[in-house]
């Protein structure tokens, strides 16, 4: 019982510090103080250092200067640039879509019965379209109402799709036409070489160049989903990423690539990734 009183006095003596004057031994301050004081005052006066510490370093422009802590301007440019990389991905799957389809129609590589499926999903989606759902008597009456409001409204800039013409490539005589199940996703048409083949409606040069199979090789994109092909040119007068017009010159006939046997233009005209029958749009001769 002595031992543990003499360590609680030890705690609670006190003691006086005192500041005297070297010279003159003239005290010029002084303190009372005991060991518990002491270590409460500096437990506090370190914790509330630590914590303005923290304070300053978390609010203030010098945590850029401490390792493990990024500018405001750096963290901006990392949000930019993850946006922008999101952004190009995205710019790379639609080119991965659009380079897959350009593949498909330079080979024709698709079978009867892929076409077949993709046909007959366009017409159920068609059929869906234009499926008549009976309307309740609040809808009709809305309708009225907006087709009356609407009677006279003309929209700026509206296009019509069944409005889309298709000009005439070139004139001849067709001497293969479009089959599905011979893998023939176009017409052949036979002109004189070095015949001007005129692009079927204005668009985009998405492809030019030479196929080992189909020789010169031009492909348009144009608008609504649509693809014009045109094969075995003799030459090629535009080149990828033109703007060309209806009618304009893109190429020559000519007797290029492996299957080929004579000049003609191999034309093809594609939607939304299956083949139409020229011959129902354009009249050749």
């Amino acid at each position: 019982m002595k031992k543990n009183k003499k360590k609680k006095s030890k705690w609670r003596n006190h003691y006086r510090l005192v500041v005297l004057n070297d010279d003159t031994f003239e005290e010029r301050f002084s303190l009372k103080l005991n060991r518990l004081n002491v270590f409460i005052v500096t437990l506090v006066s370190a914790v509330t250092l630590v914590t303005l510490t923290t304070i300053f370093i978390a609010f203030t422009p010098v945590r850029e200067f401490i390792p493990g802590y990024s500018s405001s301007e750096i963290r901006n440019k990392t949000i930019a640039l993850i946006q922008e990389t999101d952004s190009l991905k995205m710019q790379m799957a639609l080119n991965e879509q659009q380079y897959s389809r350009i593949k498909m129609v330079l080979k024709g590589d698709i079978t009867s019965e892929e076409y077949a499926r993709i046909d007959s999903v366009a017409q159920v989606e068609t059929q869906l379209s234009i499926a008549d759902f009976a309307p309740s008597r609040e809808d009709s009456l809305l309708r009225e109402e907006v087709a009356r409001e609407d009677k006279y409204n003309v929209v700026e800039g509206a296009k019509a799709r069944t409005n889309f013409v298709f000009f005439k490539p070139l004139r001849g005589q067709i001497s293969a036409s479009f089959s599905i199940k011979e893998k023939h996703y176009g017409v052949d048409v036979t002109a004189a070489s070095n015949t001007p083949i005129k692009a079927a409606a204005a668009g985009t040069v998405i492809f030019s160049g030479w196929s080992a199979e189909t020789g010169y090789t031009i492909l348009l994109e144009h608008s609504y989903g649509l693809l014009t092909v045109y094969k075995h040119c003799g030459s090629l007068t535009k080149s990828q990423n033109d703007q060309v017009l209806a009618g304009e010159v893109i190429a020559t006939v000519g007797n290029t690539g492996e299957l080929t046997n004579g000049p003609h233009l191999h034309f093809e005209l594609w939607s939304d990734g299956y083949a139409l029958d020229p011959t129902n749009f354009i009249n050749f001769e």
